[in-house]
């Protein structure tokens, strides 16, 4: 649990970087500005601030939720290559391999702040950096599209890299056994996931 600690702690720590430097609060308003009266965006800004703090209680409940169902469902790619991993030991795998989606919150700050400094919340929500949708852009792509346009990425090329070489260390078999285990497991649970928030986004636009 270690690892988890370390990383929720850069998880907000660089959050809180992020926050400071981009102005999201600025920019928030400012789309507000759009829809709502000087009156209700102050509601509104009261009430986020009000309930602030259940974000921070959220955000280690999600990102240990997260950690476990990947877990998990490697445990379950192991089984039907008739291989066995603790469970604790895939934990530890899964939370090593998270690291590296610090880098999408480190690049999109540097991003912003340094080279595309005239921004809106839209560009902030929709920009993924070293992502498909980068390369053909978000405007006049279907919403639906939008995800998994930002899904096919480098940093979740790394991670199953990065999961495919711990597993296999910790099996002392070829990366490509690991590769394959990731595949077949995380691989197939990752595209039915997209395909579950590309069907909920159709319905939803």
């Amino acid at each position: 649990m270690k690892n988890y600690f370390f990383l929720l702690l850069l998880v907000f720590f660089l959050g809180f970087i992020s926050k400071e430097l981009l102005n999201t609060e600025e920019l928030v308003i400012n789309s507000l500005a759009e829809q709502l009266t000087t009156k209700q965006i102050e509601k509104a800004l009261n009430f986020q601030q009000k309930w602030e703090w259940i974000a921070y209680l959220l955000l280690p409940l999600l990102l240990i939720i997260k950690i476990s169902i990947i877990a998990l469902i490697l445990d379950v790619g192991c089984f039907f290559f008739d291989k066995e991993i603790k469970y604790k030991k895939l934990f530890n795998i899964v939370t090593k391999a998270d690291f590296v989606f610090l880098g999408v919150m480190i690049l999109k700050t540097i991003w912003f702040y340094v080279f595309q400094q005239d921004y809106t919340l839209e560009n902030l929500q929709y920009f993924y950096p070293l992502s498909a949708l980068n390369i053909v852009g978000y405007e006049g792509l279907q919403t639906w599209f939008i995800y998994p346009f930002q899904v096919i990425n480098l940093f979740e090329f790394a991670y199953w890299f990065i999961l495919a070489s711990l597993i296999s260390k910790e099996l002392k078999t070829t990366t490509s056994k690991g590769f394959s285990i990731v595949a077949s497991s995380y691989g197939v649970a990752l595209l039915i996931w997209v395909v579950g928030v590309m069907f909920f986004t159709l319905n939803m636009s």
